[in-house]
């Protein structure tokens, strides 16, 4: 009996560890912000993950919010505690607070890229990553997209 409490209790560790960092948790919360204005789904895509791994890895002693610069779309985010990579998509979309679709502006003193790259029309193909960084403990999480999206002048749908 108490055995099998121990295997329970155990996977219920291992679930909860990565439970909101999977790439099917990536897609669902991009998905349900791009169905909410009439965006198709994204998919996975190993390369453009192989990417973002690679930049989160190069990452892991800073936790520097520092762009790649690399041929993706990209977001970038970093937290304490238990944030997750869901968290993270969760913070870019709520920029949709203060993005004007019909001016396609964002309001004034307030961020809205990140959001808007979640929703761009185009990028269909998606990778992200998650490592704990050592300097800190925190969080590093980024999000590539193929192909980018953000383009001056364009509505991202």
């Amino acid at each position: 009996m108490s055995y099998a409490l121990v295997c329970i209790l155990t996977l219920a560790i291992v679930h909860a560890t990565y439970a909101q960092n999977s790439q099917q948790d990536y897609l669902d919360a991009h998905n349900v912000a791009r169905a909410g204005v009439g965006v198709g789904n994204m998919v996975w895509n190993a390369t453009v993950a192989a990417y973002a791994q690679n930049y989160a890895d190069q990452r892991i002693g800073d936790c520097n919010l520092i762009h790649s610069g690399g041929p993706y779309g990209e977001n970038l985010a970093k937290g304490s505690g238990t944030f997750t990579g869901t968290a993270a998509v969760n913070l870019w979309v709520a920029e949709n607070t203060y993005y004007n679709y019909t001016t396609n502006t964002c309001a004034s003193g307030h961020v809205c890229g990140h959001y808007t790259q979640v929703v761009w029309r185009n990028s269909v193909q998606l990778g992200c990553a998650r490592v704990q960084c050592t300097n800190n403990g925190w969080w590093f999480v980024i999000c590539s997209y193929y192909p980018r999206g953000n383009y001056i002048g364009q509505k991202p749908y």
